[in-house]
């Protein structure tokens, strides 16, 4: 249990050889935070395909049925502002091992409680404790990945993010056919304990962390830090565009797809989710490729192909549909691991505070778009929630041609 006790970097900790690609502790750290990955996303994202039942369930519009993720996202973003900093004080692993086995008890209780509102409550102290994984996750790997390998490393963390998203979708979407949403969501938390115990056995302890006491003074000279530097404010403002986007899209085509003149199943909808698979693809491979090339020749081009995606989703025809929700996903992954990995490579100082600006813009977005989505499906149907997410691309997309021209921090950009 010494994993449990985190103690500040001793001083030859800098000295100390970080973790290298094909060693065994890279694959362990990978595979652990692939877990967590998983399991976090698959809490948070599993409550979209149920939407439509929340809406039957307790006589919701849908606007109001999307509570049930956003409500989790925000409480999400704000429990970022004290994670991160928290774990800068007492250390990575105990942070993430904590919040990950509170999320799945969350998990298990969230079927028996009575009511609309118990529910979502339940659903916001989910958001609030998972920012204990989502902001410290990146901190680790900036911290004891050897920087060639980053980019790959942080790829295959978002990978597992992915597959959690398509996980809890497809878990969600398939057995509330069958059985209900209670079930859906108890045997999601069975999963997601199982996936805390993995985590908790293979991550290796930190070697590079270093305590920054929590104060504050600290606090205060970290947001200084962070938003006088040239690309930091941007790529939090990316983080937004981008998830607010992504979490539109999916919350609403739902709805869509379950409507005339598709009429598909709730099995078949969550399985439509497969889609998240290219994303699993493509941040692996994008981050490959910006450690060769650099994040700011790889990372517009991801957004250009989100944008061609929501853009094919207007069409009518199904395949058109399924092809451009495809090619979205690919686009979202790939960028999202692009700009995690630049988060963690330009914070040279108080990282987990860096991590966690990035994802409570990251997650406020999602609460603020995957609900005002809403507005859109019900007063333009598809056609004005595809033009809304297109407008935010359109933003994202300016905002990275500017992070483009970004000079390098200490040659590692």
């Amino acid at each position: 249990m010494n994993s449990l006790a985190a103690q500040p970097a001793p001083a030859s900790a800098a000295a100390a050889p970080r973790i290298e690609k094909g060693t065994t502790q890279f694959r362990r750290a990978c595979w652990a935070l692939f877990a967590a990955g998983f399991a976090s996303f698959a809490l948070l994202y599993c409550v979209q395909p149920m939407m439509p039942a929340f809406s039957a369930a307790f006589a919701l519009n849908a606007a109001q049925s999307s509570l049930a993720l956003s409500i989790s996202t925000i409480a999400l973003a704000m429990g970022l502002l004290l994670t991160g900093p928290l774990s800068d004080a007492i250390g990575r692993k105990p942070v993430m091992v904590t919040a990950l086995c509170a999320a799945a008890l969350l998990t298990l209780l969230s079927p028996l409680v009575p009511g609309w509102h118990a529910f979502l409550l339940l659903r916001a102290l989910l958001g609030l404790v998972l920012s204990g994984q989502v902001a410290v996750a990146m901190s680790y790997l900036s911290e004891e990945i050897d920087p060639r390998h980053l980019g790959l490393a942080m790829g295959l963390y978002i990978s597992g993010n992915s597959l959690g998203g398509m996980g809890g979708r497809l878990i969600g979407g398939v057995l509330l056919d069958f059985f209900s949403w209670q079930a859906a969501l108890a045997a999601l938390g069975l999963l997601a304990l199982l996936a805390a115990l993995t985590f908790w056995r293979l991550l290796p302890d930190s070697r590079h962390f270093q305590a920054t006491p929590l104060s504050f003074a600290n606090l205060a000279h970290g947001l200084r830090l962070h938003f006088s530097d040239q690309g930091l404010p941007w790529l939090f403002l990316e983080a937004f565009l981008l998830v607010g986007s992504f979490v539109a899209l999916f919350n609403y085509m739902s709805f869509r797809l379950l409507e005339p003149p598709y009429g598909l199943s709730m099995s078949l909808v969550g399985l439509l989710s497969v889609v998240y698979l290219s994303g699993t693809y493509s941040s692996t491979q994008a981050g490959a490729l910006a450690d060769r090339l650099g994040r700011h020749r790889v990372f517009w081009p991801s957004i250009l192909l989100m944008l061609g995606g929501v853009l094919l989703t207007l069409c009518a025809p199904l395949g058109l549909v399924l092809a451009g929700m495809l090619l979205f996903a690919f686009g979202f992954f790939a960028a999202h691991s692009l700009a995690s990995s630049w988060v963690g490579r330009r914070a040279l100082q108080a990282r987990g505070q860096a991590s966690s600006l990035y994802l409570f813009s990251f997650y406020a977005g999602s609460s603020v778009a995957g609900t005002a989505g809403g507005f859109f499906w019900q007063h333009g149907g598809w056609t004005g929630v595809g033009l809304f997410i297109a407008a935010l691309l359109g933003l994202a997309l300016i905002v990275a041609l500017r992070l483009s021209r970004l000079p390098p921090k200490q040659a590692l950009a």
